[in-house]
């Protein structure tokens, strides 16, 4: 089945997108023990139709900068799959995007949306705009611009972005303010906007404590540990970084590692979140070489002084490692570093960060892998609470969105955990969450027709 599906996509060109192919590749590897398993898969063709997206939109943005000099953007919204709902899923402004990268996050992302439980559908969307550099009002420019293509494909009950990589509440803001004006609606056709308008609480540090509260609940119930003096290192500095890296210290956790596109920082005596917050979350976004001012006997290690094939902080020793960067992040040589040091458990909070042949060796080594469907749902999550709060008209309690937000992770957790062992492959937590989602997706595709 695995084999038959991937020649296709070869076939049909998609095979060139490696990442989206990465992704089609694990999840059909765990659904092997199914394909058989129930005649309607064939007959409705299921498989065929969940690695292929419903709708690929593309369209060019025109936009003009403070100097007056037009600039040509393309921007992106793949539209997989909305069996259990309206397509959901965040925007990139990144120079990385592209229709590959874009394909293979939609595709994730109807599996995590799937776990949570809640009615949303799979979907992903951005542009090659890089918004570093770039002034509050040329952001703004292009947030117009780009909401002008974008519009007439979204809306309440149809499809619902969130923001993502280089989309924060400022950009949703624009977007949605355009959108106002276009449509003359107040539809809840955004998520993450600023709480002023619409907005929910929790929402920027929705997804790193949702990786944290899944963390949680797996050494609990796995090996009877809890967090409470664990040393930990966080990969990244953005925002799931960022949360993740709190909501550790808040359960006694000692962070003493994070990291950027630059390098790394090491503080043996744990990391002082407000220094990172303010190099990190200000406007100014600096690197993580700053820290070392403020902290003189914290080390920083550029990237371009580790060797090519490792990435220093998965050297760092620790118990447990969260990978909240991006994509293929952590390698075999890295997971054999960890390993070596006594890691005991890998969190996943970016999407797909550890590549295949290290999960493999990690499983091997009975160490507890929890991958990003199921890990890092915490963002869409409060995103879902944001959509039901705007069709309610109505804004819910911080304490109120907390306490809901850690059930449903707890709640993907045993889900997760439960199919793992009803299909004799116990701690794999992986093929637990691939074939958990896949379930709830068929079903739904069944039911509906062809």
């Amino acid at each position: 089945m695995k084999e038959r599906i991937l020649e296709k996509l070869k076939n049909s060109n998609d095979f060139e997108d490696s990442t989206f192919v990465q992704a089609v590749s694990e999840v059909l590897t765990s659904l092997e023990p199914l394909a058989n398993s129930d005649k309607r898969f064939e007959t409705y063709a299921i498989f065929e139709r969940l690695v292929t997206p419903d709708r690929e939109i593309r369209f060019k943005i025109q936009w003009v900068d403070d100097k007056n000099q037009v600039h040509i953007n393309n921007g992106y919204r793949i539209q997989f799959n909305n069996s259990l709902g309206p397509y959901k899923g965040g925007l990139r402004f990144h120079k990385t995007v592209n229709s590959g990268i874009l394909k293979f996050l939609a595709f994730e992302q109807i599996f995590k949306n799937s776990l949570t439980g809640l009615p949303i559908g799979g979907a992903k969307g951005g542009s090659d705009f890089d918004p570093k550099g770039k002034s509050d009002f040329e952001i703004m420019k292009f947030c117009r611009a780009f909401m002008r293509e974008l519009y007439q494909y979204i809306g309440a009950r149809i499809d619902v972005p969130a923001g993502d990589i280089g989309v924060g509440s400022r950009e949703i803001g624009f977007l949605y303010g355009e959108y106002k004006r276009i449509t003359r609606t107040y539809d809840g056709v955004l998520t993450g906007k600023p709480f002023t308008f619409g907005g929910s609480q929790l929402r920027p540090e929705a997804t790193g404590y949702g990786v944290v509260y899944f963390a949680s609940c797996m050494l609990q119930n796995e090996i009877a540990q809890t967090l409470k003096d664990k040393v930990c290192i966080v990969s990244g500095s953005g925002n799931v970084a960022i949360y993740t890296i709190e909501k550790l210290q808040q359960f006694g956790a000692k962070v003493v590692a994070c990291s950027d596109s630059d390098g790394m920082i090491f503080d043996s005596n744990g990391l002082e979140l407000k220094t990172i917050k303010n190099i990190k979350l200000s406007s100014r976004k600096l690197s993580l070489e700053e820290y070392p001012k403020e902290h003189r006997h914290a080390q920083y290690t550029q990237k371009a002084d580790y060797p090519e094939f490792s990435n220093a902080i998965w050297n760092v020793k620790c118990d447990i490692a969260f990978a909240c960067a991006t994509q293929n992040e952590l390698n075999i040589n890295d997971a054999k570093n960890l390993i070596n040091n006594g890691c005991k458990a890998v969190i996943e909070g970016a999407n797909m960060p550890t590549t295949p042949d290290a999960i493999e060796l990690f499983l091997q080594n009975d160490i507890l892998f929890a991958p990003a469907k199921a890990a890092n749902a915490g963002g869409v999550i409060v995103s879902e609470f944001e959509m039901s709060q705007n069709a309610a008209m109505e804004t819910w309690k911080i304490s109120q969105v907390d306490e809901k937000l850690q059930k449903i992770m707890q709640d993907i957790y045993f889900r997760v955990s439960k199919t793992a062992r009803e299909y004799s492959k116990p701690r794999n937590f992986t093929d637990g969450a691939n074939i958990a989602a896949f379930k709830r997706v068929a079903e739904a595709m069944i039911l509906e027709g062809v």
